[in-house]
């Protein structure tokens, strides 16, 4: 099997659907659908964002773990962790989202960082060894992600 790179560990300084803290250590054996968005970004909230909704909903969560990453790297004062709790509930969204680090300086958040993302939306899937095996900018289309989830879910454990 071809090695691929670990993701590195999450940096979240507050999380939104759950009450625990997430790690990706934690999820080793599921397969995890990072969905690294900002609230006001176009193309997450029209796209991105209920498709990571979608994913939640369908597969099984001892599979597959979908987890979303509020990547604030513009308009901050807009994108609190207050105004994301009203986005989550208006938008009826259930999966846990963790809001990425800042770097204090107001640039680019730690994970994202970290991911070397180069903006929102981004797709990262990891396989159930925690290593990425996609990462990519802007949508992808739900039977493609399908297919890569469901590739992923089909490899030996």
């Amino acid at each position: 099997m071809p090695r691929f790179r670990p993701a590195p560990a999450l940096e979240v300084s507050t999380w939104v659907n759950t009450s625990e803290s997430l790690t990706l250590e934690a999820l080793r054996g599921r397969v995890v659908v990072l969905h690294a968005f900002q609230m006001l970004c176009p193309g997450c909230v029209e796209l991105a964002t209920p498709q990571a909704q979608r994913a939640h909903e369908f597969f099984s969560r001892d599979e597959v773990a979908v987890v979303g990453l509020h990547c604030v790297f513009e308009n901050h004062d807009a994108q609190s962790p207050q105004a994301l709790e009203r986005y989550v509930a208006e938008h009826r969204l259930t999966f846990p989202i963790g809001v990425d680090q800042p770097d204090g300086r107001g640039g680019i958040p730690l994970t994202m960082r970290a991911l070397n993302l180069d903006g929102t939306p981004t797709l990262v899937l990891l396989d159930r060894h925690g290593s990425v095996r996609m990462k990519r900018l802007g949508h992808v289309p739900d039977l493609e992600l399908g297919a890569a989830i469901a590739t992923l879910l089909a490899e030996p454990r």
